[in-house]
């Protein structure tokens, strides 16, 4: 079953409205925020109506909403989480803040799915986006605990594969990463053991096992 593709855009636009918000854990403040991410994104969807196909299958979306809801409590999760874990390394000196840049390539390539997932990674404390490489189709995090890897990869990853669910993608959850090289560092930003050592070893500011 098909229908118009610009309110469904409308209610997406409204969901990204919330990401860029950063709306606090209460559900009359997710609601009102909504409601005006609605009100701003209705409008916009059905002005640049043209632009994008007029049907959309209605089916497809219904299969997918489920996932952005899981993505939007995974990511609330995510971000509760990382505030309680930058206070306490602010409050504890015990803690390290070893702030470095992680390469990440990705497996979706809409532009909706990359802005979300880069908006996600900028509004969880600790994480900032940094920039994006269109020919490598690869991300640049910095994190204030970039040196471990895996701490940064992994809540990323696990928005990918509902990105790669609600926005149609190519590319399914669980498939590979791509590998892509790694501008101006020598290794590959795929993903495994070589990359995490490249990226740890390598910080923004050239430091090295040498150094």
């Amino acid at each position: 079953m098909n229908t118009r593709k610009w309110p469904v855009v409308g209610v997406l636009l409204a969901v990204l409205w919330l990401f860029v918000r950063g709306v606090a854990l209460d559900p009359a403040a997710i609601l009102g925020e909504f409601l005006i991410g609605l009100a701003l994104g209705l409008p916009v969807a059905f002005a640049f109506r043209r632009f994008y196909t007029e049907q959309t299958a209605l089916g497809r979306n219904l299969r997918a909403l489920p996932y952005a809801v899981v993505y939007v409590g995974v990511f609330l999760k995510e971000l509760l989480t990382a505030n309680v874990d930058v206070a306490y390394r602010v409050l504890a000196p015990s803690m390290p803040i070893e702030p470095d840049v992680v390469v990440v390539p990705l497996r979706v390539e809409t532009d909706a799915a990359i802005t979300t997932i880069a908006n996600s990674i900028t509004l969880t404390p600790g994480t900032l986006t940094m920039d994006y490489d269109d020919e490598t189709n690869t991300l640049y995090v910095h994190g204030i605990t970039g040196r471990n890897r895996e701490a940064v990869v992994e809540p990323i990853r696990t928005w990918e594969d509902y990105a790669l669910v609600i926005f149609d993608e190519e590319r399914k959850p669980g498939d590979p990463v791509p590998e892509v090289p790694v501008p101006g560092r020598g290794g590959r930003a795929d993903g495994g053991p070589e990359a995490g050592r490249d990226d740890s070893e390598r910080s923004a500011g050239g430091e090295s096992d040498g150094e």
